[in-house]
Formats: structure tokens, sequence, C-alpha cells
């Protein structure tokens, strides 16, 4: 089985590739082959990253989250889901392209450096944790995509006020439909990172003996939250929208992984799991 999960970080990040390529081809190139593959290539590529998640977590005996490269791998994993279940309900596959590349990067990363963790805390093989890491996790999908349009709105925006007419302005939704995709996912991101923030905050000092409050990951966790919470505020009460509003969502998202990436290269915290 061990062969099989190194098999399988291998084939992840060419199925990523070749899902962003033809995306890339149906976008750029109109090619009617390739805009009838991208979702079929997505499903399975995503069918194959459930696979490989789940017999992670059975061969090791505990849930891939104990190094920066296994959450890159989960992070992958449900922004590719999160978009999946978006362009099943809009029936829109034309930002597919822009936002599955973060995916593939993080994917390509993961599958050059995860290694395993064998001796794990037994917190870690707790059914709550469960919720607290599926509700961050999602919570990290919904800002990243938020992101992802977050920057096509600016790409358009950019092009439109250079009067620059060309594929992007051409196949890319309007600017206001971009802005409300953005705004939908920042809002559920920051609803999810509350739960986690919530449930970490209650459960956490009750399963773990060195559970401290002043945790890097908890304090970047936080300062991310306190980001969006912002830009949701300045949007309701200070009317904040359009291009200030993506610069919000792009900060935040930065944010994000600048602070994943520090606290996991720390030398100490509780969510150091690993030995």
């Amino acid at each position: 089985m061990r062969f099989f999960i190194t098999t399988l970080e291998i084939v992840l990040p060419a199925l990523y590739f070749a899902t962003v390529w033809v995306y890339g081809k149906a976008f750029f190139a109109g090619n009617p082959r390739a805009a009838g593959l991208r979702r079929v290539l997505l499903t399975s590529t995503v069918a194959t990253h459930l696979v490989y998640v789940v017999i992670r977590t059975i061969l090791l005996e505990h849930f891939p989250i104990t190094s920066f490269f296994e959450i890159l791998s989960l992070i992958s994993l449900t922004v590719s889901l999160v978009y999946l279940y978006i362009e099943l309900r809009t029936d829109n596959r034309e930002t597919g392209y822009f936002i599955l590349m973060l995916p593939l990067f993080f994917q390509i990363i993961s599958s050059a450096f995860i290694r395993d963790y064998i001796q794990v805390p037994p917190a870690l093989r707790g059914n709550l944790l469960g919720f607290h890491v599926s509700s961050a996790l999602l919570g990290y999908a919904a800002i990243t995509i938020s992101a992802a349009y977050g920057l096509l709105y600016l790409m358009l925006y950019h092009d439109i006020k250079s009067n620059q007419f060309g594929v992007v302005y051409k196949r890319l939704p309007d600017l206001e439909t971009l802005e409300r995709m953005s705004f939908a996912a920042t809002f559920v991101g920051t609803i999810l990172l509350t739960v986690a923030i919530t449930l970490g905050v209650v459960w956490l000092p009750r399963a773990i003996e060195s559970f401290s409050y002043a945790d890097p990951k908890l304090f970047g966790t936080i300062a991310v939250w306190v980001v969006y919470v912002f830009g949701l505020v300045a949007k309701q009460a200070a009317g904040w929208k359009g291009r200030r509003m993506m610069v919000v969502t792009v900060t935040g998202f930065v944010l994000a992984v600048v602070s994943i990436a520090v606290t996991t290269i720390l030398p100490y915290g509780f969510h150091k799991f690993g030995r």
C-alpha cells in the first residue's frame, strides 16, 4: 500500500496539470474537445485525490494534517472540491483554469516534499478533530477561491481601464459577477474559520496537554480571520466594494499562506504533531 501512495503522489500533480491544461486550452483556444473534457477530468482528479487521502489516512492511522505539505495537499483537494461544486451549481466553467492553478501548485509542492509521520498524539485520532480540521480546510478553500476571483476581477478591471478587450475580457464573467462570487466565497470562508477557531479554543485545551493560547498557528488563523471580518464589516458599514474589496480578499489569502508556512517552520507550538 505504501507503493500505491507513492504512485499517487506522482500521479496527482500530473492529473492536476492535465486538468489545468485542458481548462486553459478550452479558455484561450476555444477547443471544443478540451471544453468537453474539462469537467470529466476535474471529477476524475478529485476522485483520485480523495482515494489518496483515504488510503494515506488508513495506512498512517491519522488524518493527514501533521505537516505543512500534508496540509497543502488537503487544501488542493478542498479547493478543487469547492470549485467543482460552484461549477456544477453555476454551470460556468470559464474561471476553472485560473482557480485550479492553485491546487496544481500546492500539490506539486506537497508531492515533492511530503513525508510520513508514524507517531502522532492521540488527539489526532479523535472524532472531534474531523470537525475542527474540516471547517478549517473548507474555510481556507473558500478564501482561496475568493482570492482567485479577486485576482480575476483585478485582471479584468485592468484590461477594461487599459481598453484591452482580448480573450480574458470576452470569456470571463463581468466585474459584477466576479465581485459577487468573491464576496460569497469570503462570507462562507469567514463563517467556516469562525467555526474552526471556536472548536479549537473550546476543544483543544481538553484534548492536548501542551495547548497554549499563544500558539503561533492560532494567532495566524485569528489574524487571517480578522482581515476577512474587517472586509465584511467595511462592505456593510462603509460601503466598500469593487477593487477595494478585491484587494482585501487577496491580502487575506497572502497572509493565510504566509501564516501556514511560517508557523509550520517555527520549532514550537502544540500544532507540531509529527515525530
